[in-house]
């Protein structure tokens, strides 16, 4: 907002910050590449948008599977079973649950068990019961008509054409039927082997053996897309970066295997999913496992320990690797150098969020007291401001650390960066290794208290001077605003104003 525009009113009001539901919708363009195709061209299309994901480590632990189910199978606490009627609470986020297996819903054997993406993938794997998820074993998934397990939510059994096979009940068969079409279509590039060759067939199209196409789309039309079905594509969207399109949209199946293959789609004007994500939905905003990805991070160095030497490494073993200890070739040992050096995140959108929280796993060597020589920093706006209260390694180690929840919501509603900043000196260097980073937010509006808005009781609105601006509903305006009214801080005073 210009401030040569300002006019403050002299109204007086309570400013009131309400929050809102947010609405988790498909990134405008995502499938545009689908328009006009149709069959077998449509289908790849499809596999070309989805078919690279960043997908979570495999087990438990930040960045792993079971702190991917915290957000994606949780109901107020107790983990979502698709496979079986028992409640089970989850514990410590990341911690796997007791009596629980991470299976895969479609099976690992059919393209050989490699831990491929498709081995971690969020959209084929479910948290179930233990049993039930061995009893399951690696069968196809179809009609059972001679069951010999049936816990009241699955059944596996004999089908009709004398093979083994295992049955979701009616209220989760549309919800694994659009799994498995999406598997069938992200990994179409697979090579089937063994059971899988019952439901599939090795190739780009149309992969799916007919009778398996058919009873998919059967079961889909049956069970519609729920809002929980729906909500977990956006949450697992969030973690991976790819959506499965057969909930996005419900008649998609037709044009790629059902009775429409003769038509092309237009995902413009087709039927849409659509879901209001809810006040205390928890998306993942920013995720890096350093192991295997620098995250999209940018190194700042200031002061180098010497000429050629760098303080920050991305390791495969331990993430990033900070130190100012440099081996010289003339000696046997490690030399100390004064040095300071971060490694900054891309920036990370909080606008859509009115909270967040991080955490992060950390070691630390050869430091008296860790936090004397690094810091956590959030950058925002242009001011740096260091983090307190988390946890830090004895600095005697190389024993990791997770952090513990860090509250970032004073940051809600704007862009920041995260800055992990190294220094040593020639007494001192230290060694800081950062493994993984999660920053997890609550969709709604920001609330920031404004307070009262007046004319002021120390004099009127002075647009020279510095200000903040929010809208009416509290957030932040950064740079030119719109025409209309906001509402002003100035040093103790707040106005209502209009341009």
């Amino acid at each position: 907002m210009k401030r040569t525009n300002i006019k403050a009113l002299a109204i007086m009001l309570i400013a009131t910050i309400v929050s809102i539901t947010a609405s988790a919708q498909i990134p405008e363009g995502y499938y545009n590449a689908l328009k006009g195709k149709k069959g077998a061209e449509l289908k790849t299309a499809v596999h070309n948008i989805i078919k690279e994901a960043r997908v979570l480590s495999y087990g438990k632990g930040i960045a792993a599977t079971w702190w991917g189910f915290y957000l994606t199978d949780n109901d107020n606490g107790y983990v979502i079973d698709r496979y079986s009627p028992n409640k089970v609470e989850f514990g410590a986020w990341g911690e796997s649950c007791r009596s629980m297996n991470i299976e895969h819903s479609f099976p690992k054997s059919w393209w050989g068990g490699e831990q491929r993406q498709a081995y971690k993938d969020l959209y084929n794997l479910m948290p179930s019961d233990a049993k039930a998820n061995t009893t399951k074993s690696n069968y196809g998934m179809g009609v059972v008509t001679n069951a010999t397990y049936d816990n009241g939510v699955i059944k596996v059994g004999m089908g009709k054409d004398g093979f083994k096979l295992w049955q979701p009940y009616p209220e989760w068969q549309g919800d694994f039927a659009r799994a498995y079409l999406y598997m069938a279509t992200c990994y179409q590039d697979y090579k089937w082997v063994k059971e899988g060759l019952k439901s599939l067939e090795t190739g780009d199209y149309p992969t799916l053996q007919k009778w398996a196409s058919d009873l998919y789309i059967k079961w889909a039309k049956e069970d519609p897309v729920s809002d929980l079905e729906a909500k977990r594509n956006n949450i697992v969207y969030s973690i991976q970066g790819n959506r499965n399109p057969f909930i996005d949209f419900p008649n998609l199946m037709e044009y790629i295997w059902g009775d429409s293959i003769n038509y092309e789609f237009d995902p413009a004007k087709t039927v849409t999913t659509k879901v209001e994500m809810g006040d205390e939905s928890k998306m993942c905003i920013y995720l890096a496992n350093f192991k295997t990805s620098d995250g999209g991070c940018t190194i700042e160095t200031p002061l180098h320990p010497k000429e050629g030497a760098e303080v920050w490494e991305l390791t495969k073993s331990y993430g990033w690797k900070g130190t100012g200890a440099v081996k010289e070739e003339t000696s046997t040992y490690v030399t100390k150098f004064a040095a300071e050096s971060s490694v900054v995140t891309p920036e990370i959108d909080l606008s859509e969020y009115k909270s967040a929280t991080m955490t992060f796993n950390h070691a630390v060597n050869y430091a008296k007291k860790p936090s004397e020589k690094l810091s956590v920093e959030v950058r925002c706006e242009g001011k740096t401001t260091k983090l307190e209260g988390f946890a830090w390694p004895e600095g005697r180690d190389f024993k990791f650390v997770n952090s513990g929840d860090i509250d970032l919501s004073a940051w809600a509603g704007k862009k920041i960066n995260i800055v992990f900043h190294y220094t040593s000196t020639t007494s001192e260097a230290p060694t800081w290794q950062v493994r993984d980073i999660a920053i997890i937010g609550v969709k709604g509006q920001a609330t920031t208290a404004i307070g009262n808005v007046t004319e002021g009781t120390q004099g009127k609105f002075n647009p020279t001077l510095p200000y903040t601006v929010y809208d009416l509903s509290g957030r932040v305006v950064a740079g030119d605003a719109q025409h209309g009214v906001f509402i002003v801080k100035q040093g103790n005073n707040t106005f209502k104003v209009m341009r």
